[in-house]
């Protein structure tokens, strides 16, 4: 694990080699210079202080990292990486790389944002259960920050419908925070996904959960706050989403209850009032359609961050024929096809807000009207 000097070479990682990646995320500074060399190839070498930084990455944080690799279902995600989530490249801060802890696909899929306070109260958990209980039938995977209140109301409301859901982490992938969430943490990296742009074993910092919070707005078509104090990390999360051009949606309450104020400041702000689920999935459906060509992800053999075409004609029709009238699993539409789940979401989406298909408890199924893909 000696450190790589200024005269080697900083190849793209690969399946097989992730470890010059591996270093360029550790080794901190400006992301743009670590960008381009991630892009530039084995041709590249880094400016001397850059490679400085480099040959400082701790061995024993590299051997870690590695360590952690080796453990099914781990993944490392460079941002030139064919699988890095194509929505959260587009954010200019995007991270450089993500850690993820099970299904990496459900980066891809559609999906919505929902957060809110941590002293979340009674009523505004049912509320974050409720919305996320329906975007998990309309086929969309919830994001969250895993923390108490109204985000852990939000994973798990999405765990119990066998939806998909997304926890972004200001610590490691491997740590739960706050520490009670330890097993809903092992239950989103079994059935969802665990992300973070943080090594295994980082601890919580208070200075690692804004970015946390840019990460949620970058991956989601829209971000939904359901509670928040006018001081609030929710806040943040949805300004991001507003910057990075996505739709943000924000739950009305009592004006008597201080973690409705930051709601009510961000409806006066421009902030979409989401009263009811369908009031959010009406509110996405320009954006979606807009955005849908980006979710689909490009084949492997893609190298670096090509922007995403189109499906293909035949693809749609394929996944037309694959369709009925009785409620269809992601799985079995998969099997027909022979398409990836997050190819066949950003399809099935789209489909959906054509109102060609309905999608009821994670299964799809042809309107009875629906005329066909070219409709």
């Amino acid at each position: 694990m000696a450190g790589m000097s200024a005269a080697v070479a900083h190849p793209p990682a690969t399946a097989a080699d992730p470890l010059p990646a591996l270093r360029l995320a550790l080794a901190g500074g400006p992301r743009a210079p670590r960008r381009a060399l991630l892009q530039a190839g084995p041709a590249a070498r880094p400016d001397p202080e850059l490679a400085a930084r480099l040959d400082a990455v701790p061995a024993p944080l590299l051997e870690r990292c590695l360590a952690w690799l080796e453990q099914p279902g781990h993944h490392f995600l460079p941002w030139n990486d064919p699988r890095y989530p194509a929505l959260l490249r587009e954010c200019a801060d995007a991270p450089l790389a993500l850690f993820v802890a099970g299904d990496p696909d459900l980066l891809w899929r559609p999906a919505l944002a929902l957060v809110g306070s941590r002293a979340a109260s009674a009523g505004g958990r049912d509320n974050a259960r409720a919305f996320a209980h329906a975007f998990c039938r309309a086929g969309l995977v919830v994001a969250s920050g895993m923390a108490a209140g109204i985000d852990g109301a939000a994973h798990e409301a999405a765990l119990e419908c066998g939806g998909g859901t997304v926890a972004v982490l200001g610590t490691g992938p491997d740590v739960a925070y706050p520490r009670r969430h330890a097993g809903l943490l092992e239950r989103i990296a079994a059935h969802g996904a665990v992300a973070s742009e943080h090594p295994p074993g980082t601890p919580p910092r208070a200075a690692h959960f804004p970015g946390r919070n840019r990460i949620i707005a970058g991956l989601a078509l829209g971000t939904v706050v359901v509670e928040a104090a006018l001081r609030s990390g929710a806040l943040i999360t949805a300004r991001l989403a507003a910057t990075y051009g996505r739709e943000v949606f924000a739950l009305p309450g009592s004006i008597h209850h201080p973690q409705a104020r930051g709601c009510h400041r961000l409806i006066r702000d421009g902030a979409q009032l989401a009263e009811t689920p369908e009031d959010v999935l009406a509110g996405i459906a320009a954006l979606a359609g807009h955005l849908a060509r980006q979710l689909a992800p490009p084949p492997a053999a893609r190298p670096g961050p090509a922007t995403t075409p189109a499906q293909p004609r035949g693809d749609h029709d394929k996944l037309w024929q694959a369709l009925g009238h009785d409620p269809i699993p992601m799985d079995i539409l998969a099997e027909r096809t022979g398409l990836t789940p997050a190819t066949l979401s950003s399809m099935l989406l789209a489909m959906e807000l054509d109102g060609r298909i309905v999608v009821e408890h994670g299964r799809y199924a042809r309107r009875s009207s629906g005329d066909g893909p070219g409709a």
